[in-house]
């Protein structure tokens, strides 16, 4: 494209999302949630990230089926995509919400929370950190990691969806999803 690059980093995706509309990025690419779309458009999806759990060695639990019941908590990054769905469909499990990864990663390792649920990239990544751990098979949610845009850019947007859905059929985000060895995720459908 020939403008220059620079990187703007944020610990939390909240703060990204926070900062939407105060002009200190141009483009991001984050899961879409409606809440999310208030100040940001979306590109159709790049990638397909599984959400499911992540469970201590020797735990009890080995399937998703075994994780709402009764006396289980699940922790959560709060306002998240796992934070959403199971806030609605968990019926005996307790949802126990952290500010972010690390955190939950910390509420896991101290025994506060019995399962930690996000997308399974960061899961993978974060059962590199805590021995013996284990990603359970099987996904209870898909979360679809697009472009986003802050309002009001069309043109850019404009371009945005053209660049997104090139980059999945000439093979640059399947190779890129390689070359970063993410765990769980796979190519969004063209759309």
């Amino acid at each position: 494209m020939g403008v220059p690059f620079e990187p703007v980093l944020y610990r939390l995706v909240e703060d990204l999302v926070d900062s939407a509309k105060s002009g200190q990025w141009d483009v991001a690419f984050l899961g879409v949630s409606p809440a999310r779309t208030t100040d940001m458009d979306f590109t159709g999806a790049l990638l397909e990230s599984e959400v499911g759990y992540l469970v201590r060695g020797g735990s009890s639990i080995s399937t998703l089926a075994e994780v709402d019941r009764p006396g289980v908590r699940v922790g959560v990054p709060e306002k998240g995509q796992a934070d959403s769905v199971l806030s609605r469909t968990i019926k005996n499990a307790l949802v126990v919400r952290g500010p972010g990864l690390a955190s939950v990663l910390e509420m896991l390792k101290s025994g506060r929370v019995d399962v930690f649920a996000a997308n399974k990239a960061n899961l993978f990544e974060m059962s590199d950190q805590l021995p013996g751990a284990r990603v359970l098979d099987g996904r209870f949610a898909a979360q679809q990691i697009s472009m986003a845009i802050p309002k009001g850019r069309d043109l850019g947007m404009a371009y945005a969806r053209k660049f997104v859905e090139d980059a999945k059929s000439e093979g640059l985000v399947k190779a890129a999803i390689e070359r970063a060895g993410l765990r769980g995720a796979v190519v969004a459908p063209l759309q």
